[in-house]
């Protein structure tokens, strides 16, 4: 395993009573053994969510879409929303996109760009700032009905069409949804799109490791094989575990639900030290929250950035109620980029930081910040990236993250007697927007 996980900091005997007492944490787990035994069930029966990872012989049809996408091009955007967006943010950031390095990774590849809010402002802005000529875009909605998606498809067809570029439509639009009847596809039927599948029995915020992360991962210069065999870790974890202890995703699980039920931490945390983490952060909150927040259950997901974030939320954490859970991701930093001369510092008198790089300062503000929350009876577990041959981020290991994160949020459902895999107040949300739209 390339990613590790240390729970030892939320329990009593290291935290105190603030800590889970190790026979509540037994009993969580011992509540998983039915739940792995029916998990594997499933990947034996061809669960798409457990299958996938092991799956290649989709990556050549994908790569060569990539490729004609690329083609007289210096612009790629993706509109999608929830799910149909955040996977493959969270795959092309750890390539570089929307981090301080993003000026050398779009000199690299086209510029990619997610179009997945919809403001009125900012999509008329990034329209008008495009070469629309030298311009591709995809639409990402499972169900193809997607009303922002949508609108924002129609949009761009009408701006390209405007623009004198009808004919030239077909070649650089991509729609990516499931098959039947849905509008984008019968818009992208009518102007000659190429048209992806969406896989039916996947949903948006499990999807990351399907077509709808791995074009953009593709595209942003990630190797999607390499993504996948990371997933195939967590899942071997799965499949080869003896016992609920061997398998990190059902321990993250027992864990969360734990503190959940008997030390009312209704409040999850996730703090990841690397900027490129960032968007996986946010992928996580959506995954999280709208698989377990059913039925008066769950706990709310909240994503967090270091050592940024300790600037405007620890004094929060550590002296403000004690209704979180936190997961604190690290990478191996130390030593990453280039030492401060140590004259320059006694110079400026900050004798502390001769010889020293960023990546040794943000080494110690992640232990620090770990040990300074176990230290005030804040439970706090750790999921370490180790480097894989000098890159403390690869394709590997944040397909191990996605996979581990997915594999604990379905435990954590069954553990909870939710269905990980429904929004019924999402839809409720969705009907009366509708609703008040053609009101307007």
């Amino acid at each position: 395993m390339q990613v590790k996980q240390i729970i030892t900091q939320c329990l009593a005997p290291a935290i105190g009573a603030a800590g889970l007492p190790t026979d509540l944490l037994d009993a969580a787990l011992e509540d998983t053994k039915a739940i792995l035994d029916e998990l594997r069930e499933a990947h034996r029966a061809g669960m798409r969510h457990l299958v996938l990872p092991f799956q290649r012989d989709d990556l050549d049809a994908l790569r060569a879409v990539a490729e004609a996408i690329r083609q007289d091009c210096d612009d790629v955007v993706i509109c999608g929303t929830g799910g149909s967006s955040l996977g493959g943010q969270t795959l092309a950031q750890v390539a570089g996109w929307n981090t301080p390095i993003a000026a050398t990774f779009n000199r690299q590849t086209p510029r990619l760009h997610f179009l997945d809010n919809i403001d009125a402002a900012s999509f008329d802005r990034a329209i008008a700032g495009l070469d629309l000529a030298r311009s591709r875009f995809v639409f990402i909605s499972k169900s193809g009905g997607t009303s922002e998606t949508l609108a924002q498809a129609l949009l761009a067809v009408q701006a390209c069409e405007a623009a004198g570029l009808r004919n030239e439509i077909a070649r650089r639009m991509v729609a990516l949804t499931e098959p039947g009847a849905s509008p984008l596809r019968r818009l992208a039927e009518a102007r000659g799109m190429t048209i992806l599948p969406h896989l039916t029995d996947l949903g948006g915020r499990f999807s990351v490791l399907s077509n709808v992360g791995l074009l953009p991962a593709i595209l942003a210069g990630l190797d999607p094989a390499a993504v996948r065999e990371g997933a195939a870790r967590a899942v071997s974890a799965l499949l080869n575990g003896a016992g609920p202890d061997d398998v990190p995703a059902a321990v993250g699980a027992a864990l969360n639900v734990a503190f959940a039920r008997h030390r009312q931490a209704n409040i999850a945390v996730l703090m990841a030290y690397c900027d490129r983490l960032e968007r996986f952060t946010r992928w996580h909150a959506q995954l999280w929250a709208e698989s377990l927040g059913k039925q008066g259950l769950g706990t709310t997901p909240f994503a967090a950035l270091g050592p940024v974030d300790q600037h405007s939320q620890l004094q929060l954490y550590l002296a403000g109620p004690r209704d979180k859970l936190f997961t604190v991701i690290t990478t191996d930093t130390a030593g990453a980029g280039t030492a401060i001369a140590p004259a320059l510092a006694q110079e400026a008198g900050a004798e502390g930081l001769s010889g020293k790089s960023l990546g040794d300062l943000v080494a110690s503000m992640q232990q620090a910040t770990i040990d300074t929350l176990a230290a005030n009876g804040r439970p706090v577990r750790t999921l370490h990236v180790e480097s894989n041959n000098g890159d403390t981020l690869d394709a590997g290991s944040i397909g191990e993250l996605l996979m581990h994160f997915m594999l604990e949020t379905m435990i954590a459902a069954r553990l909870f007697k939710v269905d990980a895999f429904d929004q019924p107040a999402v839809e409720e949300g969705k009907q009366l927007a509708r609703r008040y739209l053609a009101q307007l």
